[in-house]
């Protein structure tokens, strides 16, 4: 990665510089603060490193320091330049084009970082309630979820893909008894939901359980029994829910149900263990966990006076459960409502002596969807929009990019007409024409050119065989005479590898978007400066590689997105 290859070498001068004396007063202990970066100017190189910091120790002027460190740096990859306190870098011709030998030799593997620390993860994500269909909520979470597996797999870890079913809760009665009223509707009755505001709460007054009731009635006689219809309701919305996920290319290693949790006796094990380790205590009836121990707020309810366990004493069994299978991290994916949680789960994995650093927690905000450039406000009274009417109204692609186009702990705004649009506008669109378009100049070159006045057709600029030829025996020493033309191109292309090392490192997948959207961006530049198909056959043969090396990292990004690489458009 040629950032880091010039600051790695940049600190290694500043070593040599010490060594020999020639950094003033500056000693191998003094500390060395200092990054790469692209200079606001292209014209004095590719990347540039400020020294003007180390003044300070070597009590020196920065154009000295810098001259001093350049003496030591090695010049077979780029040469250099001093402006003040700046060492410029612009990297030789040669060294850009074996960024594209190396992506022709990779291909789906360009990217993937040689050697990592490999852990065994978990990653937990959606995880909603099988009561009802999806929110856009929903969307988000299950899109940036699959998206962050696919980057962590490319990374190099193993992956686990769990989806917790809160299957073990009164509102799974509460699903029953609403699943009862659609059914004596359906019967005719006269009956409906309550009125008053806070029974209603009691309900699922939704229509989306108006087929369910129809379905019922075709395969069953009707019943009062309220656990038979609890039942029902929340097999056929898991199922509902299961092949939502499919078709939004969401694919779960494991539905791990908390009703099996209970049944297991797992809850219970760990609540007897926190009890025998001291850490739990009663107060007016109810069973507390001491989590101010380890750095919460306040202590937490486990057991409420009526006996009943709280949603914590199955999360702190579940969580234990993880670290049990053998997972290295344990990464969950929640609602930003869900940030108190945080520090009474870390807690609990810290009582009963596991490592709470194990457990990660990427907390994400809302989605607003925005209709003819306004908001839309989902109020009671107005009708849910989930995430299968709008994967319907904007497609997977767009929805699965839109839903991962900003940082999880920003609230998304979901411009659904700007999606639905084929223009630049739309950055799906935008980026997916950049490789259908990559995908059509290379068809051109094997096929033969038609005048649209005469009909007359003339001889494909090169030949299947020779394309595939010129791919697979890739000529770097050839590619140098299109480097000029395409050096920012070349660049961007290069950048994917330590765009993939920080993103996967931050749980970043927005930067995969933003990453697209800016190589789309040079390459439509590109194209729109430099006829790739030219009479320079030589030229024409590296640049097609070019094409091909842009149509490989685009594909290798969209695929972590979960997002289709059309080949026309």
């Amino acid at each position: 990665m040629f950032k880091e290859l010039v600051l790695n070498d940049t600190l290694e001068a500043i070593k040599q510089a010490i060594s020999h004396n020639e950094l003033g007063q500056m000693s191998a202990d003094d500390e060395v603060n200092i990054s790469s970066e692209k200079p606001k100017n292209a014209d004095f190189g590719d990347f540039a490193v400020n020294v003007s910091s180390l003044a300070r120790s070597a009590r020196i002027a920065p154009p000295m320091i810098a001259n001093a460190i350049v003496k030591y740096l090695p010049t077979e990859n780029y040469t250099t330049s001093v402006v003040a306190g700046f060492i410029n870098f612009k990297l030789t011709d040669k060294v850009l084009s074996g960024v594209i030998k190396e992506i022709l030799e990779k291909l789906s593997d360009y990217g993937k970082p040689e050697k990592i620390n490999k852990e065994r993860i978990n990653l937990e994500y959606v995880s909603a309630n099988p009561t009802g269909p999806f929110h856009i909520g929903h969307g988000r979470w299950a899109a940036m979820g699959s998206s962050l597996a696919n980057l962590l797999k490319f990374y190099g870890h193993d992956v686990y893909q769990e989806f917790y079913i809160n299957d073990a809760g009164s509102q799974i009665q509460k699903l029953g008894r609403s699943l009862n009223i659609r059914i004596k509707q359906e019967l005719g009755e006269k009956i409906d939901f309550p009125e008053d505001e806070e029974e209603r709460k009691n309900y699922y007054a939704g229509e989306y359980l108006i087929p369910v009731a129809k379905k019922f009635l075709e395969e069953n006689k009707p019943t009062d029994d309220i656990q038979v219809l609890s039942d029902y309701a929340k097999e056929y919305m898991e199922r509902v829910q299961r092949e939502l996920l499919e078709n939004f290319r969401v694919h779960f290693d494991k539905f791990y149900s908390e009703l099996d949790l209970h049944k297991s006796g797992k809850v219970e094990h760990y609540f007897n263990e926190l009890k025998n380790k001291g850490e739990l205590y009663e107060q007016d009836g109810a069973v507390w966990f001491k989590t101010t121990k380890y750095g919460d707020d306040q202590d937490r309810v486990l057991k409420k006076a009526d006996g009943a366990n709280t949603y914590l004493t199955a999360d702190i069994a579940y969580h234990m459960d993880k670290l049990d299978r053998g997972f290295d991290r344990l990464i969950n994916i929640w609602g930003a409502d869900h940030h108190g949680y945080v520090a009474r789960v870390k807690a609990s994995i810290e009582a009963l002596g596991g490592n709470p650093d194990k457990l990660e927690i990427l907390l994400g905000q809302l989605v607003n969807l925005i209709i003819d450039g306004e908001e839309v406000r989902m109020g009671k009274r107005r009708k849910m929009v989930t995430l299968d009417e709008l994967i319907e109204d904007v497609g997977v692609d767009a929805t699965r990019f839109w839903m991962s186009m900003r940082s999880i702990d920003t609230t998304l705004d979901f411009d659904i007409e700007l999606a639905k649009r084929s223009t630049d506008e739309n950055p799906v669109f935008y980026v997916q024409y950049a490789h259908a378009r990559a995908c059509s100049i290379l068809r051109n070159a094997v096929k033969e050119k038609v005048n649209a006045e005469t009909g007359e057709t003339s001889p494909a600029p090169m030949s299947e065989s020779e394309l595939k030829s010129t791919l697979e025996n890739f000529d770097a020493n050839a590619m140098v005479k299109a480097v000029p033309t395409a050096k920012s191109l070349i660049l961007k292309l290069e950048e994917f590898k330590s765009m993939i090392d920080y993103s996967a490192k931050t749980r970043a997948v927005y930067t995969i978007c933003r990453y697209v959207q800016d190589l789309a961006g040079e390459f439509h530049s590109f194209y729109n400066s430099n006829r790739v198909i030219c009479e320079d056959k030589d030229l024409m043969k590296a640049r097609l590689c070019l094409i091909y090396a842009v149509k490989t990292v685009l594909k290798n990004a969209l695929d972590i997105l979960g997002v289709t690489a059309p080949e026309k458009m």
